[in-house]
């Protein structure tokens, strides 16, 4: 029977020649994934169902982020949790502050996770790795108690929409504009329990980290996973970033060429525009020619969809150009610490000093209303993060407009919604 790359994978890992939507499997986990606000949960499960260790402690990975640097006593608590529980246990992936990183941006960086590999984690963004041709889910705390004891989860095999991207996207358009755009185009929940599968001539111009957020975001559109297909790129950037202490090898999937699809649709990456999501969800998208006069209070720029290297360069390059608006906050937080470092090294961080942002170590907090960041009432941001959900980042009258780093950049200097194609001649006119 003809499958998807998500199929393949699944039938790999649960023993089968073939698998087929709507199947109910079983199947062997390479990574187990969690942080500091579900892996508490987890380990308080695993404790109650009889676990004593867990199934291999190179596979098991947690990764405090969410709350940390610690913001108050009981992040501090859940943090103690999990440090005690990865020391106890002896998993070898355990990533503490001075080490860490935003876990989804990590892990890629640290050669964990691979092609072909099976992965659940507890976060809804897990689905990030199928940018390495893996697949990749969220999961919930309970699940992830299960995984980290018998190292097997259950899975329904999903049924995939193929999405083929043809040709090049133009100068200031990245992977976050065309996951907004695809979001904007199918809605929330146009995606529902799929597999969103990237194919065609178009994804070699999209970076490594165009197609992290894009993955990343899959789940913004409903689906149980995102992933690529693999690429010489994708193997650059595994060879590269393999790790020695994990010893596996990726494993390339492609679809069969006459592969059931419960839908296809085809981007045009060249008709794509810069793109912006306005309150309250990601699918209300707009292109920056359509989003009239919006002003802004704060830009984030930063997270596991859009705290890459990449995105500090673009971020920089903007900022670079002028200072923060007065009376804004614009804060930034690289995605680990290599990329702080790199920031170092390349004169970022100096940039983003100079024109009057803020630069964060790796954290979740503003991202999910946690901390360094938190917005009060009536206040808009502009962010580089996944949702713009009522309260998300703060105050339930609070607004969030999802953006790429160009975007949010150019927007910090202007205070206003802002199109980076044109932000020189905004600022020659002040």
């Amino acid at each position: 029977m003809a499958m998807t790359m998500t199929q393949k994978i699944l039938a790999a890992h649960s023993g089968n020649d073939e698998v087929k939507a709507g199947q109910f499997i079983e199947a062997d986990l390479d990574i187990v994934l969690a942080n500091d606000i579900t892996g508490p949960v987890a380990i308080k499960e695993f404790v109650k169902m009889g676990a004593t260790e867990v199934f291999d402690k190179k596979k098991v990975v947690l990764v405090p982020d969410h709350f940390t640097p610690n913001k108050d006593i009981k992040a501090a608590q859940q943090c103690k949790e999990l440090r005690d529980f990865a020391h106890d246990k002896e998993v070898l992936n355990y990533f503490e502050v001075g080490q860490m990183g935003i876990e989804h941006a990590l892990l890629p960086e640290k050669g964990i996770v691979t092609a072909g590999d099976t992965v659940i984690g507890a976060d809804s963004h897990t689905c990030t790795y199928g940018a390495l041709g893996a697949f990749a889910t969220g999961i919930g705390s309970t699940d992830m108690a299960a995984g980290m004891a018998r190292g097997k989860a259950w899975f329904k095999v999903p049924e995939a929409i193929q999405f083929v991207l043809k040709n090049k996207p133009t100068k200031w358009v990245s992977g976050k504009d065309v996951i907004l755009h695809i979001i904007g185009l199918i809605g929330v929940d146009g995606a529902l329990y799929k597999s969103m599968e990237f194919v065609g001539d178009g994804i070699k111009h999209l970076s490594m980290d165009d197609r992290f957020t894009m993955a990343n975001m899959a789940i913004e559109a409903g689906a149980k996973n995102g992933i690529f297909i693999v690429d010489d790129l994708t193997k650059k950037y595994i060879k590269e970033h393999k790790n020695p202490d994990l010893d596996k090898e990726p494993v390339f999937y492609e679809p069969d060429e006459d592969a059931e699809y419960a839908g296809t649709v085809v981007i045009d990456l060249s008709e794509v525009r810069p793109t912006v999501s306005f309150p309250h969800l990601p699918d209300n998208t707009k292109t920056i020619d359509e989003v009239g006069e919006v002003t802004i209070d704060q830009a984030v720029i930063g997270s596991c969809t859009n705290g890459r290297l990449e995105d500090m360069e673009i971020a920089a390059k903007i900022l670079k150009l002028g200072k923060v608006k007065k009376g804004l906050r614009c804060i930034i937080f690289p995605g680990t610490q290599d990329v702080y470092l790199d920031c170092i090294r390349l004169g970022y961080a100096e940039t983003f000093v100079k024109a009057g942002a803020v630069l964060s170590t790796p954290t979740c907090g503003p991202c999910l209303g946690g901390h360094m960041g938190i917005l009060a009432e009536h206040e808009r941001a502009v962010s580089t993060t996944n949702r713009n959900f009522v309260g998300r980042m703060g105050h339930i009258t609070s607004e969030i407009y999802l953006a790429s780093p160009a975007v949010a950049a150019a927007s910090a200097l202007l205070g206003k919604l802002a199109n980076p194609e044109t932000i020189k001649e905004e600022l020659a006119k002040l």
